[in-house]
């Protein structure tokens, strides 16, 4: 995540799927933002949508006006805005900016395990997605990706996971469902859902003791949503 892409139009759809879960389930929430620095490129510039109330706006109208007038209340658009802003409600944060070297990238580790202590879910928000074979840790760029090791802890440790991954260009259906496997595989989960948006895959894995309260509300998910954020429907009915 960069600060540049806050309240963007896929940002709002992010917030909304996390408030969505989150109001449906109370889960305690543990957002890690896995920040990165600005790049001074276009990307984070769609807030058009901030200015088309209808539509956008029927889909969570406290989030849409209270990310509007978070925008409005700064000169430039930081993550930190969210969290005091009470839109996503009753979360924590972890803003440490992720490094690209090993070593300060383990350190980085130990922290995020610490914060997620008493987190159900844990999001994870990484630039790109899960890591890719060229951008093994320690090599410059590595901080866009969080590591099957990091997963892996997070899960082990009893935290529920939602991960952002940013479609690559290749077909969807085989990326997702390969993607949705390889999370399933590595970690263990019996239940995995998978959440899309026009540019953007959320995989969703959760621990045994929270896949019930999950499925009694996914139907209101995508209702709210229709049209903008899809559920795949690979997870089944426990």
């Amino acid at each position: 995540m960069k600060n540049q892409y806050f309240g963007d139009v896929n940002d709002y759809r992010k917030y909304g799927l996390l408030r969505a879960i989150t109001l449906a389930t109370d889960w305690k929430l543990l957002v890690a933002w896995m920040l990165t620095p600005d790049d001074g490129g276009p990307d984070g510039g769609f807030r058009s949508y901030l200015e088309a109330p209808n539509p956008w706006a029927r889909y969570d109208s406290p989030l849409f006006r209270g990310l509007k007038a978070l925008l409005r209340s700064v000169p430039q658009p930081s993550v930190s805005l969210i969290e005091g802003s009470g839109l996503l409600p009753g979360a924590s944060y972890y803003s440490a900016e992720v490094p690209d070297t090993r070593l300060e990238r383990d350190t980085w580790r130990d922290g995020l395990l610490r914060a997620a202590k008493e987190a159900d879910l844990v999001f994870l928000d990484p630039d790109n997605g899960v890591e890719v074979p060229s951008k093994p840790i320690g090599r410059k760029g590595s901080s866009k990706y969080v590591t099957w090791d990091e997963i892996e802890c997070l899960w082990n440790a009893g935290s529920s996971l939602l991960i952002y991954q940013h479609f690559p260009r290749e077909p969807r259906d085989p990326f997702i469902q390969r993607t949705a496997e390889d999370l399933r595989s590595r970690i263990g989960a019996d239940f995995v859902e998978a959440f899309l948006t026009s540019h953007v895959l959320f995989l969703l894995a959760a621990q045994d003791r929270h896949v019930q309260k999950f499925v009694d509300n996914i139907s209101l998910l995508a209702e709210r949503w229709n049209g903008q954020i899809e559920v795949e429907g690979l997870a089944k009915k426990p």
